[in-house]
């Protein structure tokens, strides 16, 4: 036997708990069968599928490359508008409190509040912030940044906070032997380390935002959602079909950037 076989043979035996965990896997599973139902899917809903399929066959091109306010491009371009913005708020917020998250940086009680502040942030979802700035601001695109702004320190900060407990120990006992204080590791010991780590979950972030500023349109909160659920509750096919031809294009291109741009800036 090779040392390869001896290390497989010897290797603890996990059987039981496999089999637990399908067990359990299986048990949700066909629990939550219960929730599909296909008595609701009549002809009707058949007939909305298939206007909706002709519509993206034959969009209303005057829409599609008009460039009034109510024309797709620039309806592309202000959720575009809110995206940005949005995770702009979110990073710039995110990084003090991550810092303040981070164990190895402040006392654990301080990180301890931090975080539990975070996971509060994280558990409301999107649509009912959007409805409770919508209730403060009005309809409208600042009601989207604001959502999209705080829904991004969620997760910007949990990710900022592993990046900085990840780094090497060396480098802040080495800045406090020299006698550096809080600010001073941070400043010069920590951000230029993590600038680039920062930099790409952000972009990552921005990516998800595009889709989530699209949503926020539903609820009244700006962008190319309002239009579209209006289209649809007319029963403007072709109007549809040029919005989510617009939409699927645009969120694919940024796609295509977000990768390479976070590419560069992980691999250098």
């Amino acid at each position: 036997m090779t040392t390869i076989e001896k290390q497989l043979g010897a290797s603890p035996r996990n059987h039981r708990y496999i089999l637990t965990v399908t067990i359990i896997v299986l048990i949700l599973f066909i629990w939550s069968l219960d929730t599909v139902s296909f008595e609701d899917v009549n002809q009707k809903g058949i007939s909305i599928a298939l206007n909706i399929l002709t519509g993206i066959v034959t969009p209303d091109l005057e829409l599609l490359f008009s460039l009034t306010e109510q024309g797709v491009l620039y309806l592309l371009l202000q959720t575009t508008a809110i995206a940005i913005l949005g995770t702009l708020v979110g990073a710039v917020l995110s990084v003090p409190l991550s810092f303040l998250a981070a164990s190895n940086i402040v006392p654990k009680p301080i990180a301890w509040l931090t975080r539990l502040l975070l996971i509060m942030i994280r558990t409301i979802p999107a649509l009912v912030y959007g409805l409770m700035f919508i209730g403060v601001t009005g309809p409208g695109p600042f009601a989207g940044v604001l959502t999209i702004g705080l829904t991004s320190i969620g997760m910007l900060s949990k990710l900022y906070v592993d990046s900085i407990e990840e780094l090497d120990k060396q480098v802040l006992e080495s800045m406090t032997s020299l006698g550096c204080n809080t600010f001073e590791k941070i400043r010069y010991g920590i951000i230029p380390q993590l600038f680039s780590l920062f930099m790409s979950v952000t972009i990552y972030r921005f990516d998800m935002n595009m889709r989530e500023a699209s949503i926020l349109g539903l609820v009244g909160a700006g962008g190319i959602g309002a239009p579209l659920i209006f289209a649809m509750n007319s029963y403007r096919w072709n109007q549809v079909g040029s919005i989510l031809i617009g939409l699927v294009i645009f969120i694919l291109l940024i796609e295509w950037m977000s990768n390479r741009l976070r590419s560069k800036l992980v691999n250098g």
